[in-house]
């Protein structure tokens, strides 16, 4: 029985490497975000991540552009025990393959922003008019084109806040549902693979759950224009409190049966210091994670805003404040649901509706309460740039040496003192080209190598039933 044991245990050890060994992409069924070759759920336990803030990308620089740097904070990210980061904003003229291979070999995830504060780079929400054209369309579609070719990008937001006021309110939401239908064209006419489309919303319950009504929404029966996936942008929880007086038990209520994935694309209120971050044991509870995908922490490094988890200097140097081992001690405890949890979750809770589960987008309704939904977009204006294409370097996984894995610049603690933890990016995954299962991703057609890439995982499980059967009869 001892050697039927092991011997079971050691095939098993090979089909795991052989199906969890790749950073396969993350796909959507239903309201859930799932992983592409497995279809379990994917939670997002992560960070948002803009060094120095938006006005610190540059023709030089950005944050995954520093090789060194990427390795300093990689690292951190894995004693944090995050799977996915979010980026406001990145320059396409800029390389990138060494710090995304980083990413993909320790198990982390990218969300990215395809705005930025730049002139042509984003929507002015008061005269969006204005700024929706060609310029900042070739903009956006540059940035899809390149991280479209990393495994590791989970997806893009089409934007941030944009509706935030009662101005906001009556002129951007159709500009915003556009900027969502023509990155999704975009996608599904040039990239390898389908990467979703989602949108960051403001914490202002006057507008943030209408427009998360009127995002989601298929218009003349066809849903290229509804959005993908939803971010909220929340603060609501501080200090210690419970589900019942932060108000998420509303939140949980109004998205119970959104059609899309939903998630805390921002949270970690800071009006109560020091932050205890209770609030993840309470968002990856049964109470919430069958209508919430996770969340970002508000946010990795310490800006004027106060809201930092570390003190990043000008010399590289990067100390480790006391909300980092605060957050450090919920992301390293939590378990994250798997299937049948879920699947025991929704079964016992009656109000859920399991339509929002089934891929059937809601059509839309001639009005949303605080939204003006009427103004007129301008059609065609990225139609030359969807057929032809854009001009810009793919993005491409990277061979990683020891001395590109290895931190170089200084972590210190909260006291100033050397930091005691790993100085080395481990390697969690492998850069193999899978692409994931038809089953989520759709366009196989596309794919290189596609059908080599497919035989992976299914001689795995395979051999791993075959072999299992065999040793049961001996």
């Amino acid at each position: 029985m001892g050697t039927l044991k092991f011997w079971r245990l050691f095939l098993f050890a090979i089909y795991l490497k052989l199906v969890y060994g790749y950073i396969a992409p993350i796909a959507i069924d239903g309201k859930q975000f799932v992983y592409s070759i497995t279809g379990e759920p994917f939670f997002i336990k992560g960070v948002d991540y803009q060094p120095g803030g938006s006005s610190e990308v540059t023709g030089e620089n950005d944050p995954l552009s520093d090789p060194s740097a990427c390795a300093r904070d990689v690292v951190l990210f894995q004693d944090l025990g995050i799977n996915t980061i979010r980026i406001y904003s990145l320059n396409p003229d800029l390389n990138h393959d060494k710090c995304m291979s980083m990413l993909a070999v320790a198990g982390i995830y990218l969300i990215l922003d395809v705005n930025s504060p730049l002139q042509n780079q984003h929507l002015n929400r008061y005269e969006p008019w204005t700024t929706y054209n060609p310029a900042y369309l070739e903009h956006i579609f540059r940035l899809v084109e390149q991280f479209s070719h990393y495994n590791n990008t989970l997806g893009f937001f089409a934007g941030n806040e944009v509706v935030n006021d009662k101005i906001s309110a009556q002129i951007s939401p159709p500009y915003v549902k556009s900027v969502i239908g023509d990155m999704k064209t975009y996608i599904k006419t040039h990239s390898p693979r389908a990467i979703p489309v989602g949108y960051s919303a403001a914490d202002d319950l006057n507008y943030r759950i209408p427009l998360s009504s009127y995002l989601e929404c298929a218009e003349e029966e066809s849903a290229s224009l509804s959005v993908d996936f939803y971010g909220v942008n929340s603060y609501q929880w501080c200090g210690r409190q419970t589900i019942q007086t932060s108000g998420y038990d509303q939140l949980v209520d109004a998205y119970k049966n959104y059609t899309k994935p939903v998630f805390f694309s921002e949270f970690g209120c800071n009006k109560v210091l020091p932050r205890t971050f209770d609030e993840v044991q309470a968002l990856f509870s049964e109470h919430m994670f069958t209508t919430f995908s996770g969340g970002l922490v508000y946010e990795f490094s310490q800006e004027d805003n106060n809201y930092g988890l570390v003190d990043i200097n000008s010399n590289g140097t990067v100390k480790v404040l006391n909300d980092f081992d605060s957050l450090k001690k919920h992301y390293k405890t939590i378990s994250l649901p798997n299937s049948d949890q879920v699947s025991s979750a929704i079964a016992k809770d009656g109000e859920i509706n399991q339509q929002a589960y089934e891929n059937k987008t809601p059509s839309c309704r001639a009005r949303y309460a605080n939204l003006n939904t009427e103004a007129k977009v301008t059609k065609g204006l990225a139609s030359s740039l969807i057929k032809d294409g854009v001009d810009v370097a793919k993005g491409e996984y990277v061979d990683l040496t020891e001395d590109d894995l290895q931190c170089t610049l200084n972590i210190v603690d909260d006291k100033g003192n050397p930091w005691k933890g790993e100085t080395k990016v481990k390697i969690v995954r492998d850069l193999e080209p899978y692409l994931g299962d038809p089953k989520y991703e759709g366009k196989e057609k596309h794919r290189k190598n596609a059908g080599n890439n497919l035989k992976v995982p299914l001689w795995s499980s395979f051999a791993f039933i075959l072999f299992n059967s065999m040793l049961q009869v001996f």
